[in-house]
């Protein structure tokens, strides 16, 4: 049975670009996220440039990935950045953050100067969470000075010359501590501000205005947390902004298995995945309260879908690992429009994690590697990055669940720049394609281009290494006339790029 849908376009509204930082990712050094996963070391059998799996380099390339946050996530709260750098014979071995859950030894073989090729390689921007849990703020301090400063500088300049790397890093994004709220110290949103007022102002006097920090936000929909901070800062700096931006976490809890779910359970995922709806609102407007001139901006700086472990090819070996199914993509489909359709308060949002973990795009091990369903989103999505958003109003049937708002069972988001629009649609509905009617005043989303489908019969079906392209995307070329209609097959989603005349 058809459904039927409306599009309804308006060119003249737009909530303004939509950031490339909206499609960022995250690498922690967590179970086999790095060691076997993303580096396999110069002298691995498998083929690699600089140590780092050439497999994996050649496809996150394609993504153009705008900022890769690194090295954690909880990680960074016990991490020394000294211990990453110098000749990796050297680099001491310890016992990580995570030692507790897997007892797997941190050889520190992928540290700052490893980290940075890695972003040089894919043409990402780097994101350091800095620990400010364990360390002193002088720690941070001079890990920037080591990262920014010009060679011949300073000592720590010209420590990371004879590292390799005459040429400063340019490091712009700095988380100054993390989830401060749980592993990062169990503090109060008061303690947490004054905490980082202590450390950031330390690292300021460095004078590097290009600089951007990230204060540590809230866990998923603890507004309190946001308008405590806020309290806080507006009480220690009036009406100064501390922070570029404000970040905040929010994971999907797992709803059955990964690969094992019902037709309810399906839903479940996804009433859980819209709530980010919610959480954007009501964070932005705990921060309004006392930022409304929006000086700072909201921060994802991790989110997905948190399932099971020992789902994926590593069968429990590494911490955390998952397989990921279309159920999956749906997630990253209707977070990414939420994101589009947010772009004027959310600044920056970082996917967990990029290989071998909770929602990955990559799943690796030995010498294989596949790319999950949501690579294939991601890949499907990018044309938006840096585009106009246009307002794009949804009419379609709804679900209900108790505790939630009614689920839209169609997701879009559209986008514009001089040579091409872009409309992405996900059809929620697992049973019953979608007929969607783009209402178009103006006529302007007519023309040729290409359509990309992802879709499979099976919504459990996933990409392993034994059969890498299960659930790929299909593209076709299309043509759009004023008010035409786009199909989307039941639990698919559709990225259409048009050309402009």
């Amino acid at each position: 049975m058809h459904k039927q849908a409306e599009l309804i376009l308006n060119w003249k509204k737009s909530k303004g670009t939509i950031s490339p930082m909206l499609y960022g990712h995250f690498a922690e050094h967590i179970g086999g996220v790095f060691y076997d996963g993303i580096w396999v070391g110069e002298d691995s059998p498998v083929e690699n440039i600089h140590g780092f799996r050439k497999a994996f380099i050649e496809s996150f390339r394609k993504l153009h990935p705008p900022v890769l946050r690194w090295p954690g996530g909880c990680f960074a709260e016990t991490y020394d950045w000294r211990d990453g750098i110098g000749p990796r014979e050297k680099r001491p071995r310890r016992a990580g953050w995570w030692y507790y859950e897997d007892r797997r030894v941190e050889t520190n073989q992928v540290g700052t100067h490893e980290f940075m090729e890695l972003c040089r390689l894919v043409g990402a921007k780097p994101y350091i969470a800095a620990n400010m849990t364990t360390t002193t703020p002088l720690s941070i301090r001079n890990w920037m000075e080591y990262c920014n400063l010009p060679a011949g500088e300073t000592t720590l300049s010209d420590e990371r010359a004879a590292n390799g790397s005459p040429e400063p890093f340019g490091v712009e994004y700095w988380g100054i501590g993390n989830e401060n709220w749980g592993g990062g110290g169990h503090m109060t949103p008061e303690k947490c501000v004054q905490e980082y007022l202590r450390y950031s102002t330390v690292c300021r006097s460095l004078g590097l205005p290009e600089q951007k920090y990230i204060l540590c936000g809230a866990n998923g929909h603890d507004y309190a947390w946001t308008r405590r901070v806020m309290q806080e800062c507006r009480a220690q700096l009036g009406t100064e902004a501390p922070a570029w931006g404000l970040g905040t976490h929010y994971y999907c809890q797992t709803a059955g298995t990964p690969q094992n779910f019902t037709g309810e359970q399906w839903y479940q995922q996804l009433f859980q995945a819209d709530r980010m709806r919610e959480i954007i609102q009501n964070h932005r407007a705990a921060m309004e309260e006392f930022d409304p001139d929006c000086r700072m901006g909201l921060v994802i700086d991790e989110w997905g879908c948190w399932h099971q472990e020992g789902t994926g090819p590593s069968k429990g070996r590494n911490l955390f690992e998952q397989q990921s199914t279309m159920r999956d993509a749906m997630v990253a489909a209707l977070t990414l429009n939420l994101f589009n359709n947010s772009c004027d308060v959310v600044w920056m949002a970082n996917v967990a994690q990029l290989c071998n973990n909770l929602h990955s795009l990559y799943l690796a091990g030995g010498e294989h590697l596949a790319e999950t369903p949501n690579y294939h989103v991601f890949h499907m999505f990018q044309t938006h990055m840096g585009a106009r958003q246009i307002h794009a109003e949804v009419n379609c049937e709804t679900l209900q669940e108790d505790g939630f708002r009614p689920l839209e069972t169609l997701s879009a988001s559209v986008s514009e720049t001089a040579e091409r629009i872009t409309l992405t649609l996900a059809n929620l509905d697992r049973e019953n394609p979608q007929c969607v009617r783009l209402l178009d005043a103006d006529g302007q989303c007519t023309g040729s281009g290409t359509m990309t489908i992802l879709q499979h019969e099976d919504l459990h079906a996933c990409n392993s290494f034994e059969a890498p392209r299960t659930v790929v995307p299909v593209q076709r070329p299309i043509t759009l006339a004023k008010g035409g209609s786009v199909e989307v097959p039941p639990a698919g989603i559709v990225s259409i790029v048009l050309k402009k005349s």
